[in-house]
């Protein structure tokens, strides 16, 4: 056995062949699905957010129905980037509305209704701090930060 340590060590390192799934990362097809479910999510928020805003408006909390407003134009938004995310991975976007419109839209009460909301855009926030470390795509990456940021400012302004 020789001594010399180039007869020993490993061939140059080729990690940069590794498939993402291999080095961490969500492949395809689980991106595909978590913008999915966020994309259902949105589209329910935006929904019940436009509801929410409207009956505000109608019993004169036009506080209330301008924040609902804000975040109903915000929700839009994120569905317009998820579903151009998707597509630039080759997937196809959801045409699904996700329930969480039904659970919102049961809750009578509009300062309930806005905490449900609240706590449903906490779950976005939990959902994009967990999958984010495991999106390879820097452009992509940036645009579920930025959602996440939002999500939070979001939060903040309901609270």
């Amino acid at each position: 056995m020789s001594k010399d340590p180039k007869d020993t060590a490993s061939p140059a390192c080729s990690a940069h062949e590794a498939g993402d799934a291999y080095m961490g990362f969500a492949p395809r097809d689980e991106l595909i699905a978590f913008l999915n479910t966020l994309l259902e999510a949105e589209r329910a928020g935006a929904r019940i957010c436009q509801r929410t805003s409207h009956e505000a408006r109608d019993v004169g909390n036009q506080t209330l129905a301008g924040l609902m407003a804000a975040v109903r134009d915000d929700e839009a938004h994120w569905c317009a980037v998820l579903t151009k995310a998707i597509r630039d991975l080759d997937g196809e976007p959801s045409t699904t509305t996700g329930t969480f419109f039904e659970k919102a839209a049961a809750i009578a009460d509009l300062p309930e209704r806005v905490k449900f909301i609240n706590r449903g855009q906490g779950w976005v926030v939990r959902e994009l701090r967990r999958t984010l470390p495991r999106i390879r795509d820097d452009a992509l990456h940036a645009q579920m930060r930025a959602m996440l940021d939002g999500h939070e400012a979001n939060i903040a302004k309901a609270s």
